[in-house]
């Protein structure tokens, strides 16, 4: 059998990167919900504040971004089963969290964005069109929950090929217990997936001055 600390991760970058902003929003910027049923990580905001620098260096790179949302309904008609576990009802079009944060991330008009209505990013959305168009290979994520919509994209992203790195540092969970536990699986599926925001903002700026 082979031991895991036999494997030689891959360079953090192989081929065309590009970022993943996985469920920034508005709300990512607010304090949570005391009606809430989940438990949390106290320091969302300032993660997302970092997830910031990150999309910043990926912008002075020339490396494609693409920002995700998950929004529902207000019939709830689009649910689906994601009510019959801890979660409550979420990312309503109508409610203030929902939209992207604009002001906070410095969005443009022209940005990459895409509306998903479940956990994954690949699941009913043009994803991998995007992909495809921007020759990605590697793909780098930031956002929330750790172990919810960050953990299946990174799976489907997996099983679909490409590599994977999350910004540990980047990403926010459910609760501090569920974000590590979905932190150790990921690299279990791509030794090497755990990454720094300070480290992925060099890459970047090192992967920007060898494609000019």
């Amino acid at each position: 059998m082979t031991n895991s600390k036999d494997i030689v991760p891959k360079p953090m970058i192989v081929g065309k990167p590009a970022l993943v902003v996985v469920d920034i929003q508005k709300s990512g910027f607010m304090p949570r919900p005391t009606t809430s049923r989940l438990e949390f990580m106290g320091d969302h905001i300032e993660r997302n504040m970092l997830a910031k620098k990150v999309i910043d260096a990926a912008r002075a790179a020339d490396i494609p971004v693409i920002f995700v949302k998950e929004e529902h309904r207000d019939s709830l008609i689009d649910f689906g089963r994601e009510l019959d576990g801890s979660e409550s009802i979420h990312c309503l079009e109508s409610s203030p969290g929902t939209p992207f944060p604009e002001e906070e991330l410095e969005m443009r008009p022209d940005d990459l964005r895409i509306t998903k209505r479940r956990y994954s990013v690949f699941y009913g959305t043009e994803m991998e069109i995007l992909l495809k168009a921007v020759k990605a290979e590697t793909l780098f994520f930031v956002g929330g929950f750790t172990d919810v919509c960050i953990h299946y994209s990174f799976a489907d992203a997996h099983q679909g090929d490409y590599y994977c790195r999350v910004v540990e540092d980047c990403v926010s969970g459910s609760s501090i217990a569920a974000h590590n536990a979905s932190l150790v699986a990921m690299e279990y599926l791509q030794a090497g997936a755990l990454r720094q925001a300070e480290e992925v903002i060099s890459a970047f700026a090192a992967h920007g001055a060898q494609s000019l």
